[in-house]
Parts: C-alpha cells; structure tokens; sequence
C-alpha cells in the first residue's frame, strides 16, 4: 500500500509547535481562551485556510489523539457529526463524514483518508494526525447534500509539561454553494474554540465512554 501522506507532511505539523510559519500573508484572526487562530486568503477560492495554535489545559497529548482518532466517540460528543464511519470503498478505506448545516443550509459531507503516526523527535512524544478529501474514493454523493471535495487538516499534539497539550492545528475547507461570509466567520471566529472546548470535555469523558462500550 502506498504511503497516503509523507515523512515531510507529518515533519512539517510539528514543526509548527516549535516555530509557527506565518510568513506569505498569514494574519491574527481572533484570540480567545488562550487560543491563536491565524488566517490566509486563499485568492483561488476567496475562503480562508486556518492555523490554530493553543493549549488544552486538562488533558494528555496522547489522550487528546485517541479521542480524535475516535470515530464512533465523536459521534456522541460533536453535535454536528451527523454520520462518521470508516468503511472500505472497493479496496480503498475512507472515512465518511456527514456534516450538519443550519438550516436553509444544505448539510456538507466529506470523503477523506487520514493517518496517525506517534512519534519521537529526540526523545520528545509527539502526535501527528493528517486528514485530507479522497475524491477518487467510489462513494456516491447524497440528494440534498452537498460535497466537500476540497479539504486538509493536520493536527500535533504534545505535552506541554503541566499535564496538559500543546496543540497545532492547519484547515482548510471549502464548502461549495453559496454560504454567507458572515457564516464561515461565524464558525471559524467561535467554531473553533467551542470545537476544543468540547473536546477536553470529551476527553475528561472517555474513560467512562470506553467503560460502557
């Protein structure tokens, strides 16, 4: 099997946790909660990709990864994920994932392959998730939903020595149809830090979660 993301894809997210690279255009957004969004237009499309550099105070680096990793979890904790699966596509495994939208909004849904490597750089435990869109995966596309075919997301994760996580995270997605500016400001300016909030409460959750399974 052919490997779906490089040594140098995965080097490149945990760099960013030593040396932010937010050179080429890439501006302040919006802090909250201790955490930095910074943006970059994206002039092809005219949407923003996203950095996000933060802390989540609460829980480990490797806790953080399992429940990220965990499909069937985020199902009960993220509101928004109407469908999440793993499933193998004629040979190929994908993830599918629908996506709710405020109504009128068409819901989103994405196709996408994704790997997690846990690593040690001299010694330091750092963990890498990478996710981008899998348009040659045969997944037919639903009535009424419209699909992402445009999507990227690398996530590092490591101690930040109290107990907690440093976290980096880069995005990009690009929604199709036509979706109010004030909306994709809306969701990254407070999507994003409810979306960590909700995930160290999910995290401080899991052991229970995983009992009951």
């Amino acid at each position: 099997m052919s490997l779906q993301f490089t040594d140098e894809e995965f080097q490149g997210a945990w760099g960013e946790l030593d040396e932010p690279q937010l050179e080429g255009g890439w501006e302040l957004f919006t802090e909250t909660m201790g955490v930095k969004i910074y943006r970059l237009y994206d002039k092809e499309t005219g949407l923003y990709e996203y950095k996000v550099f933060g802390v989540l105070t609460t829980c480990t680096a490797e806790l953080c990864a399992d429940v990220y990793m965990d499909l069937k979890y985020r199902k009960d904790w993220d509101n928004y994920a109407k469908e999440l699966y793993e499933k193998d596509f004629n040979g190929q495994t994908a993830i599918y994932w629908e996506v709710k939208y405020p109504f009128p909004l068409s819901n989103r849904d994405y196709v996408y392959m994704r790997e997690r490597r846990d690593l040690d750089v001299d010694g330091r435990k750092i963990w890498v998730i990478l996710a981008r869109s899998s348009p040659d995966t045969p997944c037919a596309e639903k009535s009424g939903v419209l699909r992402v075919k445009d999507y990227k997301q690398s996530v590092a994760l490591e101690s930040d020595g109290a107990g907690g996580t440093k976290v980096f995270m880069n995005y990009f997605d690009n929604p199709g149809g036509m979706i109010p500016t004030w909306l994709v400001n809306w969701a990254a300016k407070s999507g994003v830090p409810g979306f960590l909030t909700d995930m160290q409460k999910a995290c401080s959750n899991y052991s229970n979660y995983c009992q009951k399974k």
